[in-house]
């Protein structure tokens, strides 16, 4: 389980700038300007709990990282195009295939009691858990 402080780093190293202000609407932001410098934008700390900050940090840094972006012009299918990259690449640093079978095979069977675990939402570990068994990220497909 990656730490909230080691996302953090990660921006750090990719010379990704964090800002914490005010997003009531949306929580998180990410922008790439013309030159690809990376920014993320995360709702105040004391207004989100840890765990949310953590999976809203590594979603945006998914973005940052892949290039994943798009605008709001942009088509339906592009847009969960790239959000399927970032959100790959957080389940893939928050949640690793090997820690959820482990989980799992310690008695996490639960999806609330493997979110508490991974210290993520329900929504968030089901992505991870469809990532892992069908390869998708289609969570409506598997749970109703």
């Amino acid at each position: 389980m990656t730490a909230l402080s080691t996302l953090y780093e990660i921006a750090e190293q990719q010379n990704i700038v964090v800002y914490h202000f005010p997003l009531p609407t949306v929580g998180s932001v990410s922008v790439m300007d013309a030159a690809g410098q990376c920014s993320i934008g995360l709702d105040l700390p004391h207004r989100r709990s840890r765990n949310e900050l953590r999976v809203r940090l590594a979603h945006e840094l998914g973005h940052c990282v892949t290039g994943s972006f798009y605008n709001r012009y942009s088509p339906a299918d592009n847009r969960k195009r790239h959000e399927n990259r970032a959100d790959r690449w957080a389940v893939g640093r928050l949640i690793a295939r090997e820690a959820l079978d482990e989980a799992v095979a310690a008695g996490h069977t639960e999806l609330w009691d493997l979110a508490d675990y991974f210290g993520v939402d329900e929504t968030f570990l089901k992505k991870a858990v469809c990532l892992y068994t069908h390869g998708n990220l289609a969570t409506e497909l598997y749970f109703p």
